[in-house]
């Protein structure tokens, strides 16, 4: 089947700017008709979803773009060969060593936080209740 790149958006849920942001990045490529339509067949389909799928792993379409030649199949039983798996271990281990930063940086400010002096820890309940002293601050001082 040969569609169009609004058939592809309207079965893929993407939207045409993203399906030609897509293109620009060389993560599909579709075909010009004679009138210089983007035409794309099937293989679109599963394109589109591996990119999506792989996007919403925390890839970025650089490495996507790395990957895709050699990535067959749809997401999320991704067929894959030793380079596409080798690149995957080295994002996995990218991300294990932000998650690592972040729970360290948490832990940090939950120290802090743990360590404050009381008198300046607000509960959220607190946080939340409106008060009248930015109005009487607010009129003493006109």
């Amino acid at each position: 089947m040969i569609m169009r790149i609004g058939e592809l958006a309207g079965l893929t849920g993407v939207s045409t700017r993203l399906l030609r942001y897509y293109e620009e990045q060389g993560l599909i490529l579709p075909e010009r008709s004679a009138a210089g339509y983007r035409e794309y067949g099937d293989d679109a389909l599963v394109r589109v979803r591996q990119v999506r799928g792989l996007l919403a792993a925390g890839l970025s379409t650089r490495v996507i773009a790395e990957i895709l030649p050699c990535a067959s199949g749809p997401l999320p039983a991704l067929e894959a060969c030793p380079d596409l798996l080798a690149t995957l271990r080295g994002e996995l281990a990218e991300l294990d060593a932000r998650i690592d930063d972040l729970a360290r940086s948490r832990q940090a400010l939950a120290h802090y936080l743990d360590t404050a002096e009381p008198t300046t820890r607000v509960s959220p309940e607190q946080a939340a209740r409106p008060t009248a002293e930015p109005a009487r601050r607010m009129y003493a001082a006109a």
